[in-house]
């Protein structure tokens, strides 16, 4: 925290260095020797200096690039800076007994070090950016420089739009967008402010340059303050600060601790496990999540082990990746119960029961299965027993079938599973419900 006391003066902090580092090594910038801090000048009262310790004219790294499909299709994102800054305070408009009628600050994180990445304007729509965003993200997450949680604040998007007229060479004012703490909200507050620009220039209004905040509750943007040119901030060389030096050595040292970035590890997972893109960009949204899953597939079918990380396990997570780190059913454990299933041992149904079970006790899945008798019955002649009770209670079902409407089989073997709590091997019931349908529709009986 730093509250621009007299006296007090700035002092580089080499880890968020490291971290801005390979933050460019992975966004595949260039990183020049020298990078020099400014100061940008400007008055608001979350900035108790007066002034924000950043980099403008020389920053760490330029000159980059993000590559892979938005909207549905190949596109490559300019990164035009990374650069290194210090953060302001947090101005609180609500939550206090008397906030008609002040405004609080918190100068907690005043002075800590953030990384900016600033693109190009290469995005044409607001589904694109958010899905840029999504990829940035899972690159910060996947590289240990950021926690990726929008909520708290450690990750968070301003949004800068321009429209431009159709045939016009030239990009329209450009209007800021802040407040934008989920994808979602970034890609609503886009679409609205869009909109809300074209709408403005058909009617022969004026865009003006300036900062809007994104009302969530109603869907709107609103202008929060006008919005200064470069120039305004009179930018010139921190003096308390010396140019920082990046040696070949440093960069080199710090490219070799670059793990596998999601996009990588993506098509490795298509290639290597046969998995559909859809899955294999899912699960590496997270780094975590990637680990976790393949713990599960050195041990299990890897379409199978896809299913039940994307499925019970994400859904019990509830969004919050990190969690899986302490997930009460490790990766060995949902191998075993995938492969209980696998063999026949259990049914899918009942496997989501065990699974359940699992994570409330921390108990293995063959010993929950044979200590409430859940192993998978496979005896025909159990089988047929119920199949010919079900077939003689519901008839209208019955008929159904034998008049051209396949769904109703679904429905008979829900009656029959029902029956059997889940216990039933499915493929048997389907073949044996087949058999006795077919043999009423033969034998002219029902």
């Amino acid at each position: 925290m730093c509250l621009g006391l007299p006296g007090a003066l700035p002092v580089l902090n080499e880890a968020a260095v490291d971290a801005a580092l390979i933050t460019a090594l992975a966004l595949n910038c260039r990183v020049p020797p020298v990078s020099v801090f400014a100061r940008k000048n400007y008055f608001y009262p979350d900035l108790p200096k007066g002034y924000q310790i950043s980099q403008y004219e020389d920053p760490l790294a330029v000159d980059g690039a993000v590559t892979g499909d938005l909207d549905g299709r190949p596109q490559t994102v300019r990164i035009r800076r990374v650069h290194l800054e210090e953060d302001a305070g947090k101005s609180l408009h609500e939550g206090f007994p008397d906030s008609a009628r002040y405004t609080y600050v918190d100068y907690n994180r005043a002075g800590v070090p953030l990384i900016e990445i600033v693109t190009e304007p290469d995005l044409r729509s607001a589904s694109a950016a958010a899905e840029l965003f999504t990829r940035l993200r899972a690159i910060l997450v996947a590289i240990g420089v950021n926690d990726g949680n929008m909520e708290t604040g450690s990750l968070r998007c301003d949004a800068n739009v321009s429209v431009r007229a159709v045939g016009s060479p030239e990009l329209g004012v450009k209007v800021e967008v802040k407040n934008l703490n989920s994808f979602r909200f970034l890609q609503k507050a886009l679409e609205f402010e869009v909109e809300r620009q074209a709408d403005t220039s058909a009617k022969g209004g004026r865009i003006v340059q300036e900062t809007r905040l994104f009302d969530a509750a109603n869907g709107r943007t609103h202008s929060m303050r006008s919005k200064e040119e470069a120039h305004d901030y009179r930018y010139f060389p921190e003096p308390d600060l010396p140019p920082l030096v990046v040696s070949d050595e440093w960069v080199e040292r710090l490219r070799a601790r670059l793990p596998e970035l999601p996009d990588a590890r993506m098509q490795r997972f298509i290639t290597s496990y046969s998995l559909p893109e859809y899955d294999a960009r899912v699960l590496t949204q997270s780094m975590a999540v990637a680990d976790y899953f393949e713990g599960v597939a050195r041990h299990a079918p890897a379409k199978a082990a896809s299913n039940w990380v994307m499925g019970e396990v994400l859904r019990r997570l509830k969004g919050d990746e990190r969690d899986i780190l302490g997930f009460p059913v490790a990766p060995e454990a949902l191998a075993e119960l995938i492969q209980l299933v696998e063999r026949g041992r259990i049914s899918g149904s009942v496997a989501k029961e065990v699974f359940e079970q699992m994570r409330a006790s921390g108990d293995r899945a063959q010993v929950i299965v044979e200590r409430e008798g859940l192993v998978q019955v496979d005896d025909e002649d159990t089988i047929v027993g119920v199949v010919e009770q079900v077939i003689a209670e519901h008839q209208a079902a019955v008929t159904q079938y034998r008049g051209g409407k396949l769904q109703a089989l679904g429905f008979l073997v829900g009656q029959v599973m029902r029956r059997m709590s889940g216990k039933a091997n499915p493929k048997r019931v389907n073949e044996v419900l087949r058999r006795e349908l077919d043999a009423l529709g033969s034998s002219g009986r029902g």
